[in-house]
């Protein structure tokens, strides 16, 4: 869910949802909208990595609901200390799914030192079993993938196995990143369902979520195109509510492993089809 961006941004308080009205759109299979801030630190790195020193801030906000489409904004700020220089990166992006017609709509923007390295844009369809892709920029062109799930549709297909008790599965994702003309595949592991104790630091953060069960939940992103043995390029470990919430992030890119602590949770809404 995190292979997008988010913001080093304070949100003023918003008003939150109680614990039940949270519950409630949970157990109608919905997603609830939310915007949750994480703090980013630098767990470990390789030596090859270059890396001595990462921090930064990741902000999520999630709105809209299963029938009127679900849009994302995703921010992720990094300020990263190779022992040389000190390098920030901006990574942004802005996503809208349809899940009644399947379409998909993305917008994808990178920065370094506030130069910008990237900027892509276009939209995506489920027509007849595959994926077609119509980039706009930087420059149009056309793709067709194979059939895959958008990341809404995913997360869904995530805590739907979660319910029914079903620890592995494999999917097929197109999230518009990188240059936007492929898709992945993942394998997703989900552990069983646990208790917080709503006594920890992150727990009080998570507000209304405090104490509410959630599963681990381990993510693998591979590329089947890559040569050798296929590795994962991409992993996120999170623990994972009813609801779409996420929390304890471990985002494992090989070279190097940061985490992510929840420090801020507002829930927008129910995420209701009205």
């Amino acid at each position: 869910m995190f292979r997008s961006s988010l913001a080093v941004v304070v949100f003023a308080a918003g008003a939150s949802l109680t614990t039940a009205a949270i519950a409630n759109a949970a157990a109608a299979g919905g997603l609830v909208p939310h915007r949750a801030v994480y703090d980013i630190q630098l767990k470990q790195a390789s030596e090859r990595s270059g890396i001595e020193g990462m921090r930064g801030r990741m902000v999520y906000e999630f709105n809209g609901s299963q029938c009127a489409g679900y849009t994302t904004n995703f921010r992720f700020v990094t300020r990263i200390d190779t022992g040389e220089q000190i390098r920030v990166t901006d990574q942004q992006s802005m996503t809208f799914e349809d899940l009644a017609s399947g379409k998909f709509r993305f917008e994808t923007k990178s920065f370094t030192d506030d130069q910008m390295d990237k900027d892509v844009s276009g939209a995506a369809a489920d027509e007849n079993g595959k994926v077609k892709v119509e980039i706009k920029a930087p420059a149009p062109r056309a793709v067709e993938i194979a059939d895959s799930r958008f990341p809404a549709e995913h997360m869904l297909e995530v805590i739907e196995n979660a319910r029914k008790g079903k620890k592995f599965f494999e999917a097929r994702i197109f999230d518009g990143s990188e240059d936007g003309d492929k898709s992945y595949l993942t394998t997703t592991f989900v552990g069983p369902s646990r208790k917080s104790t709503g006594t920890d630091a992150e727990d009080k953060s998570a507000g209304a979520m405090a104490g509410a069960s959630y599963w681990p939940v381990s993510i693998a992103y591979y590329d089947e195109k890559a040569a050798g043995d296929l590795l994962p390029i991409y992993t996120q470990s999170f623990k994972l509510y009813e609801n779409g919430i996420t929390r304890d992030l471990t985002l494992d890119y090989g070279d190097f492993v940061l985490s992510g602590k929840l420090t801020k949770l507002e829930v927008l809404g129910t995420g209701d089809c009205r």
